[in-house]
């Protein structure tokens, strides 16, 4: 190796270990109601961003981590507003493709609950820049250069391109990232189609897989609560059962309900206590051919080294392990849209730090609070301070936290926790 060729493979080799998160999948231009009603009586509309992926992108990076998003829009207005608002957040947007004849994706929604009948949501995405991701139009490199790759089902429902995709990017494969994995099915995107059993191929090839309780049961029938989805889905290191207002369930190897399980947990401990240690994120790699055990590819560079740590088998599994629940504040809810994407968010955060797991349960109820607690589909974070101050409450202070609008820019205790 001459030394041009030995800088361009340092080069490389850092800007790998620079990116903490790479998020891949579609970002849309939002238009929020300036009033509730139906979609034919809202005479105005205000205009923000939306998208699972780059939700996430953004609230990782407003937290301090290196963060990358991968997509395609359209060369039009709202594709600048589009690059330019996750760019603002600290994201590297470097590789987000330009079409020029494919328009960005935009959706109108009214202000009610997704949940209820009156909730309207009109997309208009069809033939969108974003649909035309596939494995030959995206740079492979940039996606795969990072510790995790983030990615959801909703990317793989846009086209066959992009199903073909993220087939590509979940195979087993020397030196593949932890992936994450959000399941967010969305019945309507799916029509009549496989959905179903894509979204669970999918799941199955990840490393860390993000699913609320409710959506299996939608998606898979899945009923009996997280312990049900678990028995599914085996595969994954960690699987994160998100069980709406209540809180959420954790399945990580080595941690389980007698490893303090927020609600059995007894009043006044730190959250920190008797909880699974803190682990690297490389630690939930799944068992892939010449991944060395600590989970970076076998014989890759540290430090000029390699990390030594001998392969994991491809039949290796993760040991079962019962789940560790942590329930959610309770939250005054100004609109429930991008809350899921906040706590994958969180979680992601506190993994990627090596937090406790109840405190990374924790941070992704925080995360998910700031969601609900605005109208935008997109909020930033609690700052880090205030995040790990709430995260390391004892239990019945975490039990009695309420947080309404504007509680991530509290700085007194007293405003931070209220009780009812």
């Amino acid at each position: 190796m001459n030394a041009t060729d030995a800088a361009h493979a340092a080069d490389v080799v850092a800007a790998v270990a620079a990116v903490d998160v790479v998020a891949l999948g579609e970002s849309m231009v939002a238009f929020l109601p300036t009033r509730p009603g139906r979609l034919a009586d809202v005479p105005s509309f205000d205009r923000a961003i939306g998208g699972a992926e780059s939700n996430v992108a953004c609230a990782l990076a407003a937290a301090g981590h290196a963060v990358r998003w991968v997509s395609r829009a359209g060369a039009d207005g709202f594709g600048d507003h589009l690059v330019e608002t996750v760019a603002s957040y600290g994201v590297d947007v470097g590789h987000v493709d330009r079409d020029p004849v494919r328009p960005t994706g935009v959706y109108f929604r009214t202000a009610g609950d997704r949940a209820t009948d009156a909730h309207e949501v009109a997309y208009y995405r069809a033939g969108s820049a974003a649909s035309a991701m596939s494995a030959r139009t995206v740079d492979l490199a940039a996606v795969r250069a990072g510790r995790v790759l983030h990615l959801s089902g909703i990317t793989a429902a846009l086209s066959p391109g992009c199903l073909e995709l993220l087939r590509e990017l979940t195979a087993p494969a020397e030196g593949r990232p932890v992936v994450s994995f959000d399941v967010n099915y969305r019945r309507g995107l799916w029509g009549s189609g496989n959905g179903p059993e894509v979204l669970l191929e999918l799941a199955r090839r990840a490393d860390i897989v993000f699913v609320g309780e409710d959506e299996a049961e939608e998606a898979w029938g899945v009923t009996g609560g997280p312990a049900a989805v678990r028995e599914l889905l085996p595969e994954p290191s960690v699987l994160v059962v998100k069980q709406g207002a209540a809180g959420a369930t954790a399945f990580v190897p080595g941690a389980g309900a007698g490893a303090g399980a927020g609600a059995g947990a007894g009043a006044g401990t730190d959250a920190g206590e008797g909880a699974a240690p803190s682990w690297p994120v490389e630690r939930f790699t799944a068992p892939l051919t010449g991944r060395c055990g600590c989970g970076c590819p076998a014989g890759s560079p540290r430090g000029g080294q390699s990390c030594g740590t001998p392969p994991v088998p491809v039949s290796e599994s993760p040991a079962p392990t019962a789940g560790t629940f942590e329930p959610a504040p309770a939250v005054d809810v100004v609109a429930p849209v991008g809350a899921g994407d906040a706590f994958a968010a969180g979680f992601l955060s506190g993994t990627l730090r090596g937090l406790p797991l109840r405190r990374t349960l924790r941070l992704g109820h925080l995360y998910a609070a700031a969601a609900l607690t605005t109208p935008a589909d997109l909020a930033p974070p609690p700052a880090r301070d205030t995040a790990d101050r709430l995260t390391a409450l004892g239990d019945l202070a975490w039990e009695r936290l309420r947080l309404g609008p504007g509680w991530t820019e509290a700085d007194a205790a007293e405003e931070e926790v209220r009780t009812p």
